[in-house]
């Protein structure tokens, strides 16, 4: 930003791909650790200059997506014409994430320095800043060092800044440094992901809710997907171990008539009861269940992660701030922990910005507790819908079925909900209310 331009940026990250240019080969089958980024996330890559750098490699825009139970009770479907918009989401390997911003850094014309190093120890100043600096120098004049928070690496650097920011994720060293409490928990499952492959092209994002966790199924493009499928920890074991054939049959009974019926329109098959009143409504193609394309091959590893919730009781203290799964970690189940991670990035760069115009001190807790206000509430909320589903899914109970059941036909035949369930899930709009 303009208004940024003049700072001095360090970054201080081990990922060897920082120290050497990322090599893609587009005939290798792709990572199977990958995000689905929102409209609003790929708006916010745009403005920054790293979406032309995305463009360049493999990524799967997409369109549609079908979520269903099953018990067979409901499914619902989702279309981006629904809001007038040309897609819902696309699927990126992590790496290319990861390069296309580094390639963005390394052509964009500010003050920076890479340190390909781990934090050691970070101790912070005991009083206010009162000087105009570059916010991160090697080494300052003494008399002011004692305003910055000091940074020792593990290289034997050290760095004094006006402002950390901790974005290094679930297992933050500055946000066990800088003395932030978490609260959360394990939700005793883990995800199983790996890349496969069809015989034919697949443009939906598909999710399907069994009785151990929900199995996504998402667009890569050249006829692979992504798989990111929830169980409990002796079951991703088995599945881990086992053969790829048996893998894939298994992923194939999943997506299919494994563990019940496929849905119909109705909460009771063609009966009359519970059904929902649509006088003068037809499906379209869009609107009707449809079974995902059928996986032949395994085309990758198999990982294996464990799953819980964490959040960060403050996001930020004097000269530091938490951005990302150092602030909050989500449930996997709606690909929303990356875009809640690059929506704070987005919220603090603006609000770095907005404090350099006044003349204010970027590393001083009122500047920064405006980006809290505006990132935690939408994150708690977002956090409480995942876990929500989370533990919604979790009871095979029949009443609560039922329950899900007509929640999902809620979503997939009143309109106003759609279209807010899509914008909200887009990244577009603050709150899941009618509009």
């Amino acid at each position: 930003m303009p208004l940024t331009k003049h700072l001095n940026v360090a970054i201080i990250d081990s990922n060897p791909a920082l120290g050497s240019r990322p090599y893609f080969n587009k005939e290798d089958p792709p990572d199977p650790r990958v995000s689905t980024v929102t409209p609003a996330t790929i708006s916010f890559f745009k403005d920054v200059g790293a979406w032309q750098y995305i463009e360049q490699h493999r990524h799967a825009y997409f369109d549609k997506m079908q979520v269903w139970d099953y018990t067979g009770l409901g499914y619902t479907r989702y279309n981006a014409q629904d809001i007038n918009k040309e897609v819902l989401g696309c699927v990126v390997e992590n790496k290319v994430l990861h390069g296309s911003l580094l390639s963005c850094i390394e052509n964009t014309d500010f003050q920076k320095t890479i340190y390909p190093s781990k934090l050691s120890s970070m101790t912070l100043p005991p009083s206010p800043s009162s000087l105009g600096m570059d916010s991160t120098s090697s080494r300052p004049p003494l008399s002011s060092q004692r305003h910055l928070a000091k940074l020792e690496l593990s290289d034997g650097n050290s760095l004094y800044t006006k402002l950390v920011v901790g974005a290094d994720g679930g297992k933050s060293r500055v946000r066990e440094l800088a003395g932030f409490k978490t609260t959360g928990w394990n939700y005793s499952q883990n995800a199983i992901i790996c890349t496969v492959e069809h015989t034919v092209e697949n443009g939906c994002a598909w999710q399907r809710f069994l009785p151990a966790g929900p199995i996504a199924l998402l667009p890569m493009g050249d006829n692979f997907s992504n798989i990111v499928w929830t169980m409990n920890p002796k079951e991703s074991t088995n599945r881990k171990l086992m053969n790829e054939d048996e893998f894939v049959k298994d992923v194939n009974n999943a997506l299919d008539y494994g563990y019940g019926p496929h849905p119909t329109s109705s909460l009771f098959g063609s009966g009359e009861m519970f059904s929902w009143p649509r006088a003068g409504v037809t499906l379209s193609a869009n609107d009707c269940f449809e079974v995902p394309p059928k996986v032949v091959k395994l085309a990758s590893e198999r990982m294996v992660f464990p799953l819980s919730l964490r959040h960060a009781s403050d996001y930020v203290s004097k000269h530091v701030v938490l951005i990302g799964d150092a602030a909050h970690t989500v449930h996997p189940l709606a690909g929303q922990g990356v875009n809640m991670g690059f929506g704070d990035a987005f919220a603090l760069s603006r609000v770095i910005a907005e404090g350099i115009a006044v003349g204010s001190d970027i590393g001083e807790v009122t500047v920064l507790k405006k980006y809290e206000a505006e990132r935690k509430p939408a994150n708690i909320m977002m956090m409480g819908i995942l876990d929500g589903f989370q533990k919604a899914y979790s009871v095979d109970f029949g009443p609560l079925n039922i329950l899900r059941a007509a929640a999902l036909h809620g979503a997939h035949f009143i309109s106003p909900l759609k279209r807010s369930i899509i914008s909200y899930a887009s990244g577009e709009q603050k709150l899941p209310l009618f509009t």
